[in-house]
């Protein structure tokens, strides 16, 4: 039930009533496209590499995706008979309805402020590619096969070789969520120093997982933040997590994955490719997230 509202709506722009209900289907007939194979062999108990990780660890369901928002400031024009998206946020006014920020939960707007100012900082901050994926062989390094945290697939490398091969590699991880994951062993092998204090202060561009995390972000503002964002990022986590995946020192080629072997110069290279087209395809995300937040934010700072 969409209340109704009097006051004067926070909008700063319309979609007109067939192009927001055209927006619905189109939204969830792309998402539909993306996940429902996916879903099919999950029911099946079959493991998938790429959106396993995006479902369960960032634990924004399927569900959710599907759900349709135009994001803060939006007017849907329509009357109260219309089928709105259901979202509990929305109030009808005098021309259609909208999300209505004196629904937005207060203990929330710190944490919108905060993402808002980690994303401006992580775009400003010169993006770098020296890392070639080498957190993934830190989270396994000098690990017998039982603590590994996905034991069930082999490595394309024994723990000696590996190790080895770790201790030749630089290891300059920037992403604290990536390095909290490494064995400990691998930790002083770092060149920074990072935790969760500073996580605002290290996040760079360049680096993959920063990226990938582009989907949380958005995510976390929904339905705030509009869907065709919402959508920009997890297409964008799909491919970093491809690239995380294939440059890991595990063996998916069952899953479809053939590896970049970042053990070599010519898999560094192609790790290194794939990095800075993730990153050029990150800006206009990034830089869509960032002003669908400030008008958030500037609404509740006014």
């Amino acid at each position: 039930m969409i209340s109704t509202d009097t006051k004067t709506e926070p909008v700063h722009s319309e979609i007109k009533r067939s192009d927001w209900r055209q927006r619905i289907r189109a939204h969830k007939e792309a998402v539909s496209n993306r996940i429902d194979d996916y879903l099919e062999l999950r029911q099946q108990h079959r493991k998938d590499p790429v959106l396993d990780f995006l479902f369960e660890y960032y634990a924004f369901r399927p569900s959710h995706l599907r759900r349709w928002s135009p994001g803060f400031g939006v007017l849907l024009r329509g009357n109260e008979k219309d089928s709105y998206p259901e979202l509990s946020e929305l109030s009808m006014g005098m021309k259609g309805a909208y999300l209505n920020p004196e629904y937005f939960p207060e203990n929330r707007k710190r944490s919108i402020r905060w993402i808002l100012e980690l994303l401006e900082n992580s775009g400003r901050r010169k993006p770098s590619f020296g890392c070639f994926g080498m957190h993934e062989w830190a989270m396994v390094y000098k690990k017998d096969k039982d603590q590994i945290r996905h034991r069930d697939i082999p490595l394309r490398m024994d723990k000696e070789k590996l190790a080895s091969f770790v201790e030749s590699r630089p290891l300059v991880c920037t992403h604290f969520d990536a390095f909290r994951f490494f064995a400990k062993p691998a930790k002083p092998l770092n060149k920074f120093e990072l935790s969760r204090d500073s996580f605002s202060n290290t996040e760079q561009a360049g680096c993959i997982h920063t990226n990938m995390d582009l989907y949380k972000w958005a995510f976390k503002g929904f339905p705030w933040i509009s869907s065709e964002v919402i959508l920009e990022a997890f297409d964008l986590a799909v491919e970093a997590r491809t690239v995380d995946m294939k440059a890991s020192p595990y063996d998916l080629e069952a899953y479809g994955l053939e590896p970049i072997r970042i053990e070599t110069e010519s898999g560094r290279m192609a790790y290194l490719e794939a990095q800075k087209a993730i990153y050029e395809r990150s800006k206009p995300i990034r830089d869509h997230l960032i002003k669908e937040y400030r008008t958030l934010v500037h609404y509740f700072d006014e």
